[in-house]
């Protein structure tokens, strides 16, 4: 499994309905795009439970090939011409957990960002973190978890879906506009070393 995400930070008096309308018009076309284990379209608006108007899709990807095939084609060229060429984080997968409202649409996610402290070591922080998000996906309205690391910045990328409100979690939270999950069941489950 392979996670990545771009965020597109619009002005503060940015019409979100503008977000809202591109996906309801346009999520649809990764419902079916190889390699794609899940996408979810992330939105969060200024004033509520964040400071800024953000867009940030995350993906899970269950190929490198279906990731490539996007970066280098006309769905991420799309987001190019209309937003400018953003950046884009990459995380290695580390675990993937289901959660007991696997079958339901998700409507909130949590993401948190942790950079592990240059003294920690990574064989004992990494373990206890993949055994909290495995934990979480236990909790009554979660989705699916999972938790991912890009170790060039040693830094965790902590992903909750959940059907209704997150509960009180960590991080940053946001409203999910649509789920694209073509190879949702190709995501490798539980621990990934």
């Amino acid at each position: 499994m392979h996670a990545m995400q771009y965020e597109i930070t619009l002005p503060a008096d940015y019409d979100m309905g503008i977000i809202r309308e591109r996906v309801a018009m346009k999520g649809h076309l990764l419902d079916a795009f190889p390699g794609l284990g899940l996408k979810a379209y992330l939105m969060r608006q200024r004033g509520e439970h964040s400071p800024v108007n953000q867009y940030a899709p995350l993906y899970l990807w269950s190929a490198p090939e279906g990731m490539n095939a996007f970066l280098l084609g006309p769905g991420f060229q799309g987001v190019v011409n209309d937003f400018g060429r953003p950046a884009v984080r990459h995380w290695a997968g580390l675990s993937y957990a289901e959660g007991r409202a696997a079958s339901a649409r998700p409507r909130t996610a949590v993401r948190r960002r942790e950079q592990l402290p240059e003294t920690a070591d990574p064989g004992a922080a990494i373990p206890a973190a993949a055994e909290e998000s495995l934990r979480q996906a236990t909790l009554p309205g979660a989705v699916a978890t999972a938790l991912a690391l890009d170790p060039a910045r040693w830094e965790l990328l902590h992903l909750s879906l959940w059907e209704q409100e997150a509960p009180e979690v960590a991080g940053d939270r946001f409203e999910v506009l649509h789920l694209s999950e073509p190879e949702r069941d190709r995501l490798d489950r539980g621990r990934q070393w």
